[in-house]
Parts: structure tokens; sequence; C-alpha cells
């Protein structure tokens, strides 16, 4: 026990260049102190004591603002950075050295009985904000950028970013993965519209700089200026 404990210690140094010490660890990390909980709380569940796993789970939820149902299947050097607002469901799975930032849900898109929730292989890691929706498996290593929305299996190894996600094509997702905000090059079509039409914009605006400018070089008066008219006659004699 003690030293599954020291393992999950061993997790936040790997992984949060801010943590400084095994105390600051136990006694500031919710992840760690959440991993706890539901590592006592999944114990119960399975020996049968349903509503003590629960209640456990609950007050889990309400020290740490991340809520883990003692149902869900979490492998070990399990990390959860920040954490406020993380959901993991009843039938999630979790496979060994996964990182999740805050916000992430594991959730379901049905209220049948039998497995609802994800999957994630080893080593997956999932952005701030994302959602992870539905009986889907996203394969080892795997990569789910920030505020994505994942509803369909991701093959072990891609990155997927979006909403809804997308696959980024081999040999261009790397570097585009981000944990905290979606990337300029993200493989979301309306942020691509909107970084478009900004850069459109600005393109436009630069001309019409250089424009004036070249009129006034040229000694054309613009409607701008104090008591001056736009003449062109006179820009017709200095074209010629």
């Amino acid at each position: 026990m003690f030293a599954r404990i020291k393992e999950e210690i061993s997790v936040v140094f790997e992984r949060d260049p801010a943590a400084r010490n095994a105390w600051e660890v136990v006694t500031c990390y919710p992840g760690f102190h959440a991993m706890l909980v539901h590592r006592v709380s999944h114990k119960l569940w399975g020996a049968g004591f349903k509503w003590l796993a629960r209640f456990i789970s609950h007050l889990g939820r309400w020290l740490t603002g991340i809520e883990i149902h003692p149902g869900a299947q979490i492998g070990r050097r399990f990390f959860i950075d920040h954490g406020m607002g993380v959901v993991i469901g009843q039938t999630a799975e979790i496979g060994d050295d996964c990182t999740l930032y805050h916000g992430v849900t594991l959730g379901g898109t049905s209220w049948s009985p039998g497995k609802r929730h994800p999957t994630l292989g080893n080593g997956v890691v999932v952005g701030a904000g994302a959602k992870i929706l539905g009986p889907i498996t996203v394969g080892d290593g795997a990569k789910i950028g920030s505020n994505a929305v994942v509803v369909k299996p991701v093959p072990p190894g891609a990155t997927a970013i979006g909403v809804p996600a997308r696959i980024a094509e081999s040999g261009e997702s790397q570097g585009r993965f981000s944990a905290y905000g979606i990337a300029r090059d993200a493989n979301d079509p309306v942020a691509q519209a909107l970084h478009e039409l900004i850069d459109h914009s600005a393109e436009n605006d630069r001309r019409v700089e250089h424009i004036l400018a070249e009129l006034k070089r040229l000694g054309v008066k613009l409607g701008d200026e104090p008591d001056s008219t736009f003449d062109p006659d006179h820009l017709n004699r200095i074209v010629d």
C-alpha cells in the first residue's frame, strides 16, 4: 500500500514541474487526494458496499472538485493536473500512465445499463476541457486536445482536436497538441474560419493604410484633413 502511495507521489514530480516536495504533494494536490479516495471507494464498491463507496466518493468530490465514480477502473501512475471539474463515469476504464487536465469529462451518451463510458489505453493525455463521450476506445499513447469533443474511437498514437474531434493528419500532429488551449492551426473548421477572417481583415487594413500613405506622398489631400477636398483631376495629373 505504501509503495503504491509513493508511486502516486513520484508521478506528480514527473509531470508537474511546480511540485517542490512530497509534503506539498500530500497536502496540497487535489489530484493526489482524489486518487487516494478513489482507491478506497473502488475497493468498497467491488466488495459490495455500494452506498458507502458512493458516500466516500461524494466526500472526495466535495474536498477536491473531482468526481470519480467508485465503479470506474483506473490503472497505475494516473495523474490529474489541477483537477477542478473532472468527471469520470461509472464504466470508464483508464490504463496506466494516463494524464487528465482540469475540466475533462469521461461521460456517457446513453441511459441504458452496461458499458456507457470511454476506455483509455495506456499513456493517454487528455487536455483541459475535453469531453470524451460514449463507450469508445482511445488507443495507447493518443492525445486529446483541449476543449475537444470526442465521440468516435481514436487510434493509438493519434492526436484528436476540434469540435467535433477530428484526427490530425499524419505528419502534421507534431506540435499541434495543446493541453490548455486550442492551437492556432487546430483541425477545427470553425477556429480556422475565424482566424482566416481576422487575417483577411488585418491585411485589408494594412493595404488601406499603404494606399493612404502613398496618396499623401503624391500630394493628394484626403477627406480626413481639415478644409481639404479630394480632387480627382489633381490625381490624374500626377499619374499622367
